[in-house]
């Protein structure tokens, strides 16, 4: 599906409305997670048959902690399972898996589950899926300049490429097309350093309902779109 122009094609999707899709059928909301993770298996592995090289989803952000406890239980039982449950398949299907985000908040176990499928997939080159963790844009930017100045680099050799290498993103192309699902309009922290050129696509969808339909739909539409990087079209002003 992508073709030589979309090479090094790296989407974003804030996964939002799993709560709600359970509201609105009078679940508990820990089904709408549940839910939520099948719909990630299905989109990752359409991710692969499209070509698409880097995937990255915003699974759980700093704010959510603040959330209540049985529900942030669920969500990571969720993630620990899913993750234990994938080894064999990510592998099988040359998917790279890596965390960005705050670890210091994260149980051992979801650490030792995390750390051991980052080293087994290091080397896989079909998809890098890319899981925001405990994560918020801003932090990241906090966490790289604490780098800096712990490293000690003088301001004269600080630009925009040293800053990037910081991130946790370090290495990884920014994304071209960010999708938010559930209607909302905003990008909540989510990659707020990388997104400064991204293309953004909103739908109503709740993202228990994100089919890869939707995804195809998502991606034509940015094929429509016109990007210039803060220039013009060439002969505009001629």
């Amino acid at each position: 599906m992508m073709n030589k122009k979309d090479k090094n094609f790296h989407i974003g999707i804030i996964m939002d409305g799993n709560g709600r899709w359970a509201e609105m059928r009078g679940l508990p909301r820990y089904e709408g997670h549940k839910r939520g993770v099948e719909r990630v298996k299905e989109i990752v592995n359409v991710s692969v048959s499209y070509g698409i090289d880097v995937l990255s989803l915003y699974a759980f952000s700093l704010e959510n902690w603040m959330r209540p406890h049985e529900e942030i239980t669920v969500i990571m039982k969720l993630l620990e399972k899913t993750i234990n449950g994938e080894f064999m398949n990510f592998i099988k299907e040359g998917i790279r898996f890596k965390v960005i985000g705050n670890r210091e908040r994260l149980s051992p176990h979801i650490l030792n589950a995390i750390e051991s499928l980052e080293r087994a997939t290091e080397n896989n080159n079909n998809l890098i899926l890319q899981c925001a963790l405990s994560y918020g844009g801003r932090d990241e930017i906090v966490r790289a300049a604490r780098k800096i100045a712990t490293l000690k680099i003088p301001s004269e050799n600080i630009t925009e490429e040293t800053f990037s290498k910081l991130l946790d993103t370090a290495n990884i192309a920014d994304p071209d097309l960010i999708i938010r699902t559930s209607g909302e309009l905003r990008i909540s922290n989510f990659l707020t350093w990388q997104a400064a050129y991204s293309e953004f696509y909103f739908t109503e969808t709740l993202w228990p309902d994100f089919t890869k339909e939707e995804l195809f739909e998502a991606i034509q539409n940015y094929r429509t779109r016109d990007r210039r990087f803060g220039k013009v079209k060439r002969g505009i002003f001629a």
